[in-house]
């Protein structure tokens, strides 16, 4: 598989509101809330968005994107030949991508190979390397 754009992250000032926006008008359903920030995670089948709560002095926009990869290190070693530093494992263990890094322009990206569609939090991921590895 290629490389695919399966991740969309917006901030908003009222992240239910524009979550009910995007039900009503699109048909995205809800697949995740996160209570303590207010965030909310939807999907259409295909691409997750996450409409994280804005904290931030930022304007309400495209916070980051994310691709869902076949292989962490090839995509690790081609990131830096491409000059960029190397992913960097994602604090305070997000349930949807493993890693994040930036283009040289500083645009974020999230780097997954188990994909959106799923929560998977870095304990899952720990106990299936430890399965597929006695297997």
């Amino acid at each position: 598989m290629a490389s695919k754009i399966r991740h969309i992250a917006l901030r908003a000032e009222d992240p239910a509101k524009l979550a009910t926006f995007y039900e009503e008008v699109f048909d995205m359903k809800v697949v995740g809330r996160n209570e303590g920030s207010g965030s909310v995670f939807m999907s259409d089948g295909y691409l997750n968005l996450a409409i994280l709560h804005n904290r931030h002095e930022m304007p309400p926009g495209l916070n980051h994107f994310g691709f869902q990869i076949d292989d962490m290190d090839k995509t690790a070693e081609k990131l830096v030949s491409a000059g960029v530093q190397s992913p960097q494992v994602r604090p305070n263990n997000p349930p949807y991508a493993e890693s994040r890094a930036a283009d040289p322009e500083g645009n974020m990206f999230d780097l997954s190979v188990h994909g959106y569609q799923e929560e998977e939090r870095q304990a899952d991921r720990a106990a299936q390397n430890k399965i597929e590895a006695k297997v």
